[in-house]
């Protein structure tokens, strides 16, 4: 049975604190198996029959505005997937190494269209470099987030849609343990 990786948005952000343990509970209430949470950002593992990542995706969305109350857009994508975003190397690995340099992934629903992707690297600055592969855009964050003049609400004006973003280490961990 394929094994998939749930990426949550909105999950114990803005005030939207969800227990690790009620998440498992509403997924495995959807019939889902093997449900597993990881860390407390809204990585949901999981085992389904289904091969359809957006019907498994429009099925997650839907259980979870109707149990938290609020949208919580959901990025599936299964574990040869992860390993492929975690094994993806968009920049040199000297600037992914060096210090005060960290990389964050977006999950999006689909890929974005060549204009989308246009503007998500017109936002480029000194400190902030993009890269679009497929369903994921990689972000090289030169110094801490926080100081960047990038905000997540400018990527997603650029980019015409929702997205959901992880530490690539997240990622990383994430494909070692289930790939």
């Amino acid at each position: 049975m394929p094994k998939y990786v749930a990426f949550l948005r909105g999950i114990n952000v803005g005030g939207h604190n969800v227990k690790m343990e009620h998440l498992r509970r509403l997924f495995e209430s959807q019939g889902f198996s093997g449900v597993e949470t990881f860390i407390a950002s809204g990585n949901v593992i999981f085992d389904s029959p289904v091969r359809n990542a957006k019907t498994l995706e429009r099925k997650i969305e839907r259980c979870l505005r109707e149990s938290l109350g609020y949208e919580a857009a959901t990025f599936i994508r299964s574990t040869d997937e992860v390993a492929a975003v975690a094994a993806y190397q968009p920049f040199a690995g000297a600037e992914l190494e060096a210090k005060g340099h960290t990389l964050y992934i977006a999950f999006l629903a689909d890929e974005p269209p060549d204009e989308a992707k246009r503007r998500v690297l017109a936002l480029a600055t000194e400190f902030d470099e993009f890269h679009v592969a497929g369903r994921e855009l990689y972000w090289l964050c030169r110094q801490r987030i926080s100081d960047s003049e990038v905000s997540g609400a400018a990527l997603a004006k650029a980019l015409g849609a929702q997205s959901t973003m992880r530490n690539s280490n997240t990622v990383r961990r994430l494909a070692a343990k289930y790939s």
